[in-house]
């Protein structure tokens, strides 16, 4: 997938030349980008290119092979079944034969899919009574609930929670447990120190530095498909390899980010030709590649994109579909795009969020839990106070909310899987890995009791935050943002209401742009095929246009 082939036979009017001439470049080759360019081909039209950033394709999806072992660093559940294309695709191609009832779940996810029981362990190596944690559980759950009906019943949000699921949760929750009056006082000091770790678990989940960043009057416009949860045993990133084995390998341009995508370029670059009278602009980034020369082609061929690469290739396009994360967009709009992005797309990027979630596998040669723990959950004592907790870097490791027991062992081997997000989960990435793996074993000592619990044979983690060309984990509705900042961020430029310009010149998909499904898999593989779909309906009604347009001779 290294090379790069743009085809050349462009027309001077790519909008009026037949539905199947167009340029398209795909920008990204996640579920998304893969998605799009798949649709894009099947659908006759041949010439499209995608380009990568990365050395691999997959995007947020990163399968990681260890002997018979596959371990996700990015996503890692197919969340629901009916009228899911991920899982229909896992399905139809027996994805899912071998996975097991360990790796399958029809209740709310929290992380892994459970088999036994969590042990609540504090950080003084004591054990949480089973009913106090059943007990909590229920109460939480209760709350939760409560936190979708501002959006699916449209509840006012009152001025008390700031608009935010975890000031909300973290002060009734509070009231509940100091009005119960039932439970010794140290019971609910124990509960609310398990507060502040199932609000850990709810960061690591939404993807956020912490809930009270997350708006409680849209968290429930996220939508969740009905049907089971399952995990592919080998590998999400099967279903990437699904998604491109149609795509011709010359297609995908690897190792190739891009610095600026200059749009209506025709139309600038023409204005500036009748202002100046000169053919040649003084700024051309492009003077020493002859394999593509943007200006002289612009007036030309009549492209309306160039796709300026950061090994200084300028590539023409009529049009491009951006699927880098939002993240990426939130660190390099600015420079991303010229002209700048309108003003209530730059909003959108700004208003919503993106954090970073990270894992921290640990492999041992035995296990040291009991046959019937499938997890660690991590719950300090001294954290019974109000407020959000956020910890300075040498401190990072607090923000640890578990360790998860994979099953089945025949296939993991005797593993356990960390969280950690926010800032925190940055600084866990700037760590070199010994630190890690000593901090991780003291942490387990520390709250099992058992200082002789051996160093792991062997650790992986992910690091989606200091990755260049994803910063970040997934999306998620930050206070002040809406459903409607996904929309407007899905919006194709240049606006169709302010501007006689080509139509469709920038696109944009990815998880972020989809407004029920943001966060997964499958919002960015429909949000791929969405703009993919936008094009071809755009050309199948040109064409229609051209073949019954009478003959007036």
């Amino acid at each position: 997938m290294q090379s790069c082939e743009i085809s050349s036979d462009g027309t001077d009017d790519p909008l009026s030349s037949g539905p199947r001439r167009p340029r398209i470049v795909v920008i990204g080759a996640g579920l998304a980008g893969l998605a799009a360019a798949k649709t894009l081909l099947e659908n006759g039209f041949t010439d499209v290119t995608v380009l990568e950033a990365s050395d691999c394709i997959g995007g947020r999806v990163l399968s990681v092979q260890h002997g018979k072992s596959v371990f996700e660093l990015g996503a890692t559940w197919i969340h629901g079944a009916i009228g899911n294309p991920v899982y229909h695709l896992a399905q139809e191609n027996g994805l899912l034969e071998h996975t097991t009832d360990e790796e399958r779940s029809v209740t709310r996810i929290s992380l892994f899919t459970k088999k036994g029981v969590s042990h609540y362990q504090t950080d003084l190596g004591r054990r949480i009574p089973k009913d106090v944690v059943e007990e909590f559980r229920d109460l939480y759950n209760e709350v939760y609930e409560l936190t979708q009906e501002f959006f699916q019943n449209g509840k006012p949000v009152c001025a008390e929670s700031q608009n935010s699921v975890g000031v909300f949760t973290r002060d009734l929750v509070h009231k509940k447990i100091v009005m119960d009056p039932d439970d010794s006082e140290s019971t609910k000091k124990l509960k609310l120190c398990m507060l502040q770790q199932y609000l850990k678990v709810e960061s690591c989940e939404s993807s956020a530095a912490s809930m009270d960043e997350v708006s409680l009057s849209e968290f429930g416009e996220w939508t969740e498909i009905p049907g089971a949860h399952f995990i592919i045993p080998e590998g999400f990133t099967k279903i990437v390899k699904l998604l491109a084995q149609d795509i011709p390998s010359r297609t995908i341009c690897l190792s190739k980010p891009v610095r600026c995508i200059h749009w209506n370029y025709s139309a600038q670059h023409q204005e500036a030709v009748a202002k100046s009278g000169n053919t040649d602009l003084e700024n051309n980034h492009n003077k020493n590649n002859h394999s593509c020369q943007p200006h002289d082609d612009a007036l030309i061929l009549g492209h309306p994109v160039y796709i300026e690469c950061e090994d200084e290739e300028w590539i023409a396009a009529d049009h491009v579909i951006v699927t880098v994360s939002l993240g990426v967009l939130k660190q390099n709009h600015e420079t991303m795009f010229s002209p700048s992005l309108p003003e209530d797309k730059v909003l959108a990027i700004e208003k919503l969020g993106i954090s970073t979630t990270d894992k921290i596998f640990l492999e041992f040669e035995e296990p040291f839990w009991s046959p019937d723990c499938n997890s660690i959950q991590f719950v300090w004592e001294d954290e019974d106070q109000l407020g959000q907790l956020s910890y300075p870097e040498e401190l990072w490791y607090k923000k640890i909310c578990s360790f998860d027991v994979l099953f089945p062992p025949e296939r993991y081997g005797y593993t356990l899987s960390g969280w950690v997000c926010g800032q925190e989960a940055l600084y866990m990435e700037r760590c070199d890995e010994e630190t890690v793996v000593e901090t991780c074993t003291e942490l387990l000592r520390r709250f099992t009791g058992n200082p002789n619990i051996p160093k792991p044979c062997r650790i992986l983690r992910s690091s989606w935050g200091s990755n260049r060309f994803i910063r970040g984990s997934y999306s998620f509705t930050r206070v002040g943002s809406s459903g409607g900042d996904f929309e407007n961020l899905a919006t194709p430029l240049p606006y169709a209401n302010v501007t006689k310009s080509r139509p469709l010149q920038v696109l944009f998909a990815g998880e972020a742009t989809h407004r029920k499904y943001y966060s997964t898999s499958h919002g960015a593989l429909l949000s791929g095929q969405r703009e993919a779909t936008r094009l071809i309906e755009t050309y199948q009604d040109l064409h229609r246009a051209e073949t019954t347009k009478p003959n007036m001779k």
